[in-house]
């Protein structure tokens, strides 16, 4: 349930549309349902302005089916399972026929079907092996109404390859940027612009990259200042920042 559900619900009982008792059923599972192996928070919408977020490694295909069943059942409107292999997506989609999948980001989500938001959200990544985290972020935005622009491969080894986007940087309101290796790429974005960036350290690299600690403390310690940082490979917690930094925007 969400705001606008919320004040629905509350108009068709002034309204005589429906009865209290009606209305009491909907509010019965508030603030969650107890699934005994999940407590399923269908109240989040309300405080968070997306529900709660399914992530599927580690659930079993039955927790999967009982989770996805519900949230058919409640008719969410955003709905989002991440860290999603093929099997799981199957079974999901033929659950519910109003999802997709994005392989690429190994998510299964509902599409957005509210108007984008006039905000530029920039989702770049320093190299091709980035952009699974990249299509997490981008996913993640998108199904927050967000108006998203992709732009990949463009990192400091080959630094001539950004400057080709560089119109496009000063035209966004967030910039994500997903990079693994030695992680430089969003301070050099910071550089060039007055907006936040979110940066996205990668497990993407060779050995002393140490599975995206390195691109992390990179990251950390930017000395250009405008840079907040996410857990490493974590696209969805930055979408996620990305859409609230631009829902207080407009």
């Amino acid at each position: 349930m969400n705001n606008d559900d919320l004040y629905k619900l509350l108009n068709d009982v002034k309204n005589n549309k429906i009865s209290i008792s009606e209305a009491v059923k909907f509010f019965r599972d508030l603030p969650f349902k107890d699934f005994n192996f999940v407590k399923l928070d269908s109240h989040r919408d309300l405080r968070k302005s997306l529900g709660e977020v399914i992530y599927c490694e580690n659930k079993t295909n039955k927790q999967l089916e009982i989770i996805s069943k519900e949230l058919k059942r409640i008719k969410k409107d955003k709905v989002v399972y991440t860290r999603v292999d093929k099997k799981k997506a199957k079974l999901l989609l033929s659950i519910d026929k109003e999802l997709t999948y994005n392989e690429n980001a190994r998510m299964v989500f509902k599409k957005n079907k509210e108007q984008q938001k006039k905000s530029l959200i920039l989702v770049i990544t320093a190299g091709t092996s980035d952009i699974p985290v990249a299509e997490e972020a981008a996913c993640t935005a998108e199904v927050m109404g967000g108006n998203v622009e992709r732009h990949f491969d463009v990192g400091v080894a080959g630094i001539h390859r950004l400057f080709s986007i560089y119109d496009r940087l000063q035209e966004a309101s967030v910039i994500i940027v997903a990079a693994g290796m030695e992680g430089a790429l969003p301070s050099v974005i910071s550089g060039l612009v007055d907006v936040p960036i979110i940066a996205v350290p990668t497990s993407v690299g060779y050995g002393t990259s140490f599975n995206g600690i390195a691109p992390l403390l990179t990251m950390l310690n930017s000395c250009s200042p405008g840079i907040a940082v996410v857990n490493i490979d974590n696209g969805f917690g930055a979408g996620y920042l990305a859409s609230i930094i631009i829902k207080g925007k407009e």
